[in-house]
């Protein structure tokens, strides 16, 4: 199996000029590890196990986690009301949007940048430059006052401004500033610290630079494309084991017990895809009533980014690139080999 995948990934690195790492691990061993391309193109510095790359929405997964654990400790509750629990004014918002909604996507509210409207983030600043997205209270001008999208709970609607209050309630209830929250409660606990939401503008040692290719062979870094410091929603610096650390920590109740790791990996709505389902901060696919696997992803100019893991074989993969598209390409080639040795 180690050596198919392997070739497998190696076939689609080489045709689509992947730029990234990947790793594919089960409890025993490591099943592949390969990196390809450069962390820094001018200087020529390449990928490796140990750089830290963007994961964009991947880290949603880490937003949940700390809510998961404050209603744990009784601080909140999942039917807890925005209003009751965030002191901001939202004019046109539902009163009975819940902590419920905004983890399940299915709040209504407006986002600050609708993918179902939108193609191009650089669109965000040109009334507000990235380089003063510094803080989580910096996204709210962005949506704070407009209507609501749809009405609460009337289905699912990817929503990433959902997940900045989601991190704003964390910051109110915990009385931390939500990185260190973060670092504090779930890196430290799941053994990852090379991660964090670094600033473009202090970058640590071993962080790729994301690139942005254009068709007439000429790119970009994505330092204009995106916040400074990313935050709720997205925008941590992870290294793929330290991922599988993540996986590895939570699956084995060590973040959160028993009870409340289930409430996070409950499929709660269904997505626009067939057998897709969204539960705390994850998605889940089944197969039939069967969980084929729980995956996080992430993507923005110069990040894309794929993480699975396979309940039945305990396979975990990710896969972090540099680039603005590569690791889905790379995540289907994977699963095709886990899947058919299923058979």
């Amino acid at each position: 199996m180690e050596t198919n995948i392997i070739n497998r990934i190696t076939d689609v690195m080489g045709k689509n000029t992947f730029s990234g790492t990947v790793l594919v691990k089960n409890d025993i061993k490591i099943l592949a590890e390969k990196s390809y391309g450069y962390a820094n193109r001018s200087e020529q510095i390449k990928n490796s196990f140990d750089t830290r790359f963007g994961i964009a929405s991947g880290c949603k997964l880490f937003t949940s986690i700390a809510i998961c654990q404050l209603v744990e400790d009784g601080i909140l509750s999942f039917e807890t009301k925005l209003e009751d629990c965030l002191n901001v004014s939202f004019p046109n918002f539902d009163n009975d949007i819940t902590i419920h909604h905004l983890l399940t996507h299915t709040a209504g509210i407006p986002d600050y940048f609708d993918e179902e409207v939108m193609d191009d983030f650089e669109e965000l600043w040109v009334k507000k430059p990235m380089y003063l997205i510094r803080t989580l209270e910096d996204f709210l001008p962005l949506f704070q006052n407009q209507p609501m999208k749809l009405k609460v709970g009337e289905r699912f609607h990817y929503n990433n401004a959902g997940y900045i209050l989601l991190g704003l309630i964390i910051e109110q209830a915990s009385q931390f500033k939500f990185a260190d929250y973060i670092e504090e409660n779930i890196f430290k606990k799941a053994g990852m610290a090379d991660s964090g939401y670094f600033e473009f503008d202090s970058i640590p040692q071993r962080t790729a630079l994301g690139y942005i290719d254009f068709p007439n062979g000429t790119w970009k870094t994505n330092i204009y494309s995106l916040p400074v410091k990313g935050g709720s929603d997205g925008g941590a610096f992870v290294t793929v084991n330290e991922v599988a650390n993540l996986w590895d920590t939570l699956i084995n109740n060590q973040l959160l017990s028993e009870e409340y790791t289930c409430k996070l990996l409950t499929p709660y709505i269904k997505t626009n895809d067939k057998n897709s389902f969204y539960g705390y901060g994850v998605w889940i696919e089944k197969n039939d009533n069967e969980i084929l696997k729980y995956h996080i992803m992430g993507y923005d100019p110069g990040v894309s980014f794929h993480s699975a893991f396979y309940p039945e074989t305990s396979i975990k993969t990710v896969i972090c690139s540099n680039k603005t598209e590569g690791a889905y390409d790379i995540m289907k080639e994977i699963e095709e080999e886990i899947l058919k040795q299923k058979q």
